[in-house]
């Protein structure tokens, strides 16, 4: 497998927030390589750090928050040592773009659809006037808007949630971003236009070569988009590897829980799987490996030191100690067990179905 160039490289960053008079640790010791032209997945359940991280890229963190150390190194910059808000601008949308989960959060409900697009490409680009509202219908048809022209006057709310999803993205690509980051971009959406707004960003990502980081709590979603997956729990990357090392060769036990919980994989008339427990406050120092107390596998010593970094091939690694050569040998979930067969005929009854 070849490696581009690496686009940004996190080192042992961790993020803080002030909350009530108490401090809250969201992020812990996180590292991680970001290369062009791909695509990075980072998938957990609600609450596990995954927006929070993202979030550091651009400058986002909300005012009691602060990257309390390590580095986020792009093209050079150190954009943990960003501080104004000047600065920032130079960062947000030309360089790096966020699609949020809600599409209302981005749009402004009182102006029209064209008009925010053409001030993006006023700003980014450089264009004026005609030219630029041109500009604003060609994306607009890129992204999938019928009758473009017609509804370039149109405001938000005349849109449906879908095709507000596609003018967001098309606003993203206004900036000529190096990096979009993707926040959960589907969760508000039926599946049939999850599908859709999956598929667009897809072939765009492949026309425009952007990299792209891709936020979610569904491993389902990432089987179809990534090239590979961070797995984070509370608050650090527990799992990393290609998509192909994290679906049909897990090593973490929260890894496996996640799989697990596919809804795919649930069985008529049979409850679906669900990882017993809650997480660790973040409140309190975490002691041991985070999963520990939620973990059937874990060990004695899960409960007293965290595990190292475990490389099992070039790009995949995790953070168990079911990985020490000491450990006993534990056999991943029967239900996650030849998993590979089981999504292929997934997609052969899928495919049926629909015929």
């Amino acid at each position: 497998m070849t490696e581009n160039k690496k686009i940004i490289e996190a080192k042992n960053v961790s993020v803080q927030f002030h909350v009530r008079n108490r401090l809250l640790t969201a992020i812990r010791d996180i590292s991680i390589d970001l290369y062009e032209g791909e695509v990075l997945a980072i998938v957990g359940e609600s609450g596990s750090g995954k927006s929070v991280f993202t979030k550091t890229f651009t400058g986002m963190l909300e005012e009691n928050g602060q990257i309390s150390s390590g580095s986020i190194l792009y093209n050079g910059l150190d954009l943990a040592q960003i501080k104004s808000n000047n600065d920032w601008a130079k960062i947000r949308g030309s360089e790096i773009a966020t699609i949020f989960q809600d599409p209302m959060t981005s749009l402004n409900p009182i102006l029209t659809i064209g008009k925010q697009i053409v001030e993006v490409i006023e700003k980014h680009q450089h264009i004026k006037g005609e030219e630029a509202k041109k500009h604003a219908i060609d994306l607009m048809k890129k992204v999938g808007i019928p009758e473009a022209e017609k509804r370039f006057s149109d405001y938000p709310l005349e849109y449906s949630g879908g095709m507000r999803q596609r003018i967001v993205i098309a606003i993203a690509l206004a900036c000529k971003p190096k990096i979009l980051i993707c926040d959960e971009p589907t969760t508000a959406l039926d599946v049939t236009i999850q599908a859709q707004i999956l598929d667009l960003i897809r072939s765009l990502q492949e026309e425009y070569q952007f990299t792209t980081i891709f936020i979610t709590h569904d491993l389902g979603v990432v089987a179809n988009i990534a090239d590979k997956v961070a797995v984070m729990y509370a608050g650090e990357i527990i799992e990393y590897g290609r998509v192909e090392d994290i679906f049909f060769n897990p090593k973490h036990p929260y890894t496996w829980s996640l799989l697990s919980s596919l809804p795919q994989l649930g069985q008529k008339g049979e409850a679906l799987f669900s990882i017993p427990g809650t997480p660790p406050s973040l409140f309190k120092e975490i002691k041991g490996d985070a999963f520990a107390p939620r973990n059937p596998f874990a060990m004695k010593i899960d409960y007293q030191l965290a595990p190292p970094k475990y490389q099992v091939n070039d790009w995949h690694w995790a953070k168990t100690w079911l990985l020490d050569e000491r450990a006993p040998k534990v056999e991943k979930p029967e239900i996650i067990q030849n998993l590979h067969e089981k999504m292929k005929n997934l997609v052969k009854k899928q495919n049926l179905e629909e015929v």
